[in-house]
Formats: structure tokens, sequence, C-alpha cells
């Protein structure tokens, strides 16, 4: 039997190497749409339930964990009269975000963004206690795509919760905000209620094309391997 000539074996290990790095690509994105799937059900099982108390600080430390992001919650207190416009893009059109500090009721402060603005002029908030539920949102540090906030020329990007309190002087707030609902807010006010969830799910496309890959690796080694000479290929 002739022994196989060195590019082979070197074309077989490399044809193997690949293929099986793309199968591999292609489970674990498999694995991450079935993970996908069942973080949308959770968060549209969350999104419906019936609020609860906004989380005090005792519930801070683990506040960012992604089973707290979009769950339904209620808070009451009196707005304080700092606010911060936040640059927005929603279905209503390019505005604000209206971004206005409650002291609760419960002793602590969070930042509430009452909702859309079209034009760089917020109304005050209401000067008397008021009850608002909506989604509890994770802090968006830094700032938006290819912009950073500018705090000190009042440019905000995004809703970066550490960084407006420091802006504001607030000490100490909640690491979290909420986005008040479209029932929260007087008449007149900012639009709440606007809140975006989508999550892309393209995972089975991509699982789909490394295993498409993989099998073009597989095909064209095969190819490779007939085109040799009838005796190098034993």
């Amino acid at each position: 039997m002739t022994r196989p000539p060195a590019r082979l074996i070197a074309a077989g290990l490399v044809a193997l190497a690949l293929f099986a790095g793309l199968v591999a690509l292609g489970t674990w994105q498999v694995h991450r749409r079935a993970w996908k799937l069942d973080l949308i059900a959770q968060i549209d099982a969350r999104i419906h339930r019936a609020p609860v108390a906004a989380p005090g600080p005792g519930a801070w430390p683990g506040i960012d964990a992604p089973s707290a992001q979009y769950r339904r919650i209620r808070l009451t207190g009196m707005y304080l009269p700092a606010q911060t416009l936040v640059q927005a893009s929603t279905e209503q059109g390019s505005g604000w975000w209206v971004l206005t500090p409650m002291r609760t009721d419960k002793g602590f402060t969070a930042l509430v963004n009452r909702g859309f603005i079209a034009t760089r002029t917020p109304p005050p908030p209401p000067a008397a206690p008021v009850t608002v539920t909506g989604l509890l949102r994770i802090s968006e540090p830094g700032g938006g795509f290819l912009r950073l906030n500018d705090p000190a020329s009042g440019r905000w990007y995004s809703r970066d919760v550490a960084a407006i309190a420091r802006a504001q002087r607030l000490g100490e707030v909640a690491p979290y905000f909420v986005d008040a609902d479209a029932a929260s807010g007087p008449p007149g006010g900012p639009i709440g209620g606007l809140t975006v969830i989508a999550f892309p799910n393209n995972h089975l496309i991509y699982a789909l094309t490394w295993y498409a890959l993989a099998m073009m690796i597989a095909g064209a080694f095969v190819i490779f391997v007939r085109a040799q000479p009838r005796g190098a290929a034993r």
C-alpha cells in the first residue's frame, strides 16, 4: 500500500480542524438560541406581572443581574427639582428623555425616566407626592453609539445613573432607573410607556451558516482527495 503524501495528510488535518471548529460554532449558536428564547419568555412574563415595590438599598448589590431588568415596580415620593435630558429616538421621533430624581417615601433616591419630550423644554415635575409605576432598567454607563456623555456641557446620550447623580450632586441613588409607564405622568407631561423591548434572535441563521460552512469544508476535502493521483490517495 502506498503511503499518502504529506500534503494529503496536512490537508486532512486542516480540513478536520476546520470542520470540527465550524460544527462547534454552530452548536454554540444552537445553545445561544435556546438561551435567548428562554430570556425572551422570562421578560415577557415579567413585564405583565403586577408591580412590586422598588428595590431598596438592601437589594442594590445584585440589581445588575439579568433577572432584575424589566421588572415592573412601583414607587411613591416627591420629585426633586433637578432634571436631566438624555437624547432619545423613539416612535414619536427624535427628542429627549426627561430623567428626574425622586426622593421616595422609603428614604432613598431613584432616577425616574418620566418620558419623552420633542423639544428641549421639560415641563416641571409635579410639586405634590406622586406614585409611579414602570419598568426597572439597568444603568447605561458611558454614552451612546460613538458618542460619550458630556456632563460639563449637559449633553447626555445614555442614561448613566451614576454619572447623572454626580453631575446633579444627588449623593447616593439607586443603581437603576425607572421607565415610567404612560399612566404615571400628568396630562401634557412627558410621554411615558415608550420602552422598546426587543432582543435580536438570529442564532438559528448563524448556526445554519456555520454548519453549511462545515459541510463545504468536508465537500472541498473530498474533491481534493479525488483529484489526487490514484496511488497517492490510497
